[in-house]
């Protein structure tokens, strides 16, 4: 059977997108189909795959699994991709809410490339200091934004080795037993610069929407940057984040940025 799918990316962080409302793609392969699809070089490469689907209560769900086959809560560029990707389809004009795990995210699109989401709240921030990270103490702020994250400031985000440290935050016993996002952020000008090794994708990406939302946060309170905050991804773009700050945590949390089709194309199943 030949499967239809878009390639869409934001801010560099790429999806495989798939129309699954007829259900052609049943629930018991999709962890497969992403494992097997998203290694790049060896196939259709991504960071994910995500499955637009009917729903009875909102104008749509996603099903949306990472790299590796497992599924994902929520992603803050993947929920930009997929806002376009359905405007695309015809399914709305230019807003719509869609289901996740999460909970439900509206999309607000402007332009050809362009698109805004209203993520879920989040709880307060919490700070960690002195963790044991490698043999190394370092404070990290962790919040979750849709996927848990953990945030940690430093002077050259240049100079780091992300791949160990990424890892070794990822799967630290204080974020068991689901581990956590890692993002290493610095300040540059009134602006934020963020790297991120993200869970399930296991390795550093171009980009990270909730990441970002983490990282705009942290920033608040680190650097004492106010919303809207932009951020510079790993991929040259930036990303801007609004938010403010409740009593229990952080609401009313839009991310806007770019997203793209790369091209459209089918894989033989």
């Amino acid at each position: 059977m030949l499967l239809k799918f878009v390639k869409m990316q934001g801010a560099g962080n790429d999806f495989i997108m798939i129309d699954n409302r007829a259900g052609l793609v049943s629930d018991t392969i999709k962890s497969e189909l992403a494992a097997k699809l998203c290694p790049r070089a060896v196939s259709i490469g991504a960071d994910g795959m995500i499955f637009l689907e009917d729903d009875a209560e909102y104008d749509a769900k996603w099903d949306f699994f990472n790299a590796d086959g497992t599924s994902a809560e929520m992603c803050g560029n993947g929920a930009r991709c997929f806002g376009l990707f359905a405007k695309s389809l015809n399914i709305f004009d230019s807003e719509f809410v869609f289901r996740t795990i999460a909970g439900p995210i509206s999309v607000n699109i402007s332009g050809e490339s362009r698109a805004r989401v209203k993520l879920t709240d989040t709880p307060s921030l919490k700070k960690i200091k002195e963790l044991d990270v490698a043999g190394i103490e370092v404070d990290v702020y962790s919040i979750n934004t849709g996927v848990p994250h953990a945030v940690i400031a430093v002077a050259d985000i240049e100079d780091l080795d992300i791949m160990k440290l990424g890892a070794a935050i990822r799967y630290h016993k204080e974020f068991e037993p689901t581990g956590t996002n890692v993002n290493f952020i610095s300040k540059v000008g009134d602006e934020v610069a963020i790297r991120t090794y993200e869970r399930g994708v296991e390795g550093e990406t171009l980009a990270c929407g909730t990441g970002s939302v983490a990282a705009a946060i942290v920033a608040g309170v680190e650097y004492g940057i106010t919303p809207p905050v932009a951020v510079i991804t790993r991929s040259g773009d930036t990303l801007n984040i609004s938010y403010t700050v409740g009593e229990e945590g952080n609401r009313n949390i839009y991310l806007e940025g770019p997203a793209v089709i790369v091209y459209e194309g089918e894989v033989l199943l």
